[in-house]
């Protein structure tokens, strides 16, 4: 449904010309600064149209639709899975720097309807920055934002499911000593399942949870997670 996109006249002028709009921009523009460069320095002008064309054209072309493919082959098979693993698709710092943010692919899939890739203060995202500031200037509006507290929720819930793998392997190795690490894990899985549940069932009452309680279950998970990983790695091969 692109209705309204339809009825824009600048976005419907440039789906008409977007390949004549794509030759100038990217490939003649560069092509004309070259020649215009060496020109004005004294050198041969043809082979600054020919640097333009090549380096800042054709190569620049090139890395980008390679990183833009990767998104959909690299992004489903290298980084982490911080909010679902029931996709492939993985958040990558590294190709969020090369594709402005577009790497955090997992945020993405869970929460397809968010402007935003990278929802944390540290995540390279120029692309959310850039639509947050086109919305201030009156140039975008309806903007989407999922509430922090469901995004912490998928968190929670793929936590618990690491938590849960973690203690399976543990009680195959439950005896001795294994045995009580195993319990100490069963403790905190438990844990982390009733703060879950608690804010599962604030996320459904629509209860408004402010940053610091949210805060604080996001540090809890963390450190229940960390404890856990610890433990797992102390046991037996």
């Amino acid at each position: 449904n692109v209705n309204d996109l339809r009825k824009d006249k600048l976005v419907m002028w440039q789906y008409k010309y977007v390949h004549w709009i794509g030759l100038v921009v990217g490939l003649i523009v560069p092509s004309v600064l070259g020649y215009a460069w060496n020109h004005f320095h004294g050198m041969d002008p043809w082979v600054g149209a020919l640097g333009g064309f090549l380096i800042a054209g054709v190569a620049r072309i090139v890395v980008a639709q390679h990183c833009t493919f990767f998104i959909n082959s690299l992004c489903h098979t290298v980084g982490r899975q911080p909010y679902s693993s029931s996709h492939s698709a993985r958040d990558s710092a590294i190709m969020a720097f090369l594709t402005f943010g577009e790497g955090y692919h997992n945020y993405h899939h869970e929460f397809q309807h968010d402007y935003r890739n990278g929802v944390k203060p540290w995540q390279w995202d120029p692309t959310k920055w850039a639509i947050w500031t086109l919305s201030k200037l009156g140039l975008v509006e309806g903007l989407r934002r999922v509430p922090d507290s469901r995004i912490l929720l998928a968190e929670m819930r793929e936590a618990r499911l690491n938590a849960e793998k973690h203690l399976a392997d543990a009680k195959q190795h439950a005896t001795g000593p294994a045995q009580r690490a195993a319990d100490a894990m069963h403790e905190l899985v438990e844990r982390l399942a009733a703060n879950y549940h608690e804010l599962e069932k604030a996320v459904a009452d629509r209860v408004q949870l402010s940053r610091e309680v949210l805060r604080d279950w996001q540090n809890e998970t963390r450190s229940i997670m960390r404890e856990l990983r610890r433990m797992a790695s102390s046991l037996p091969a």
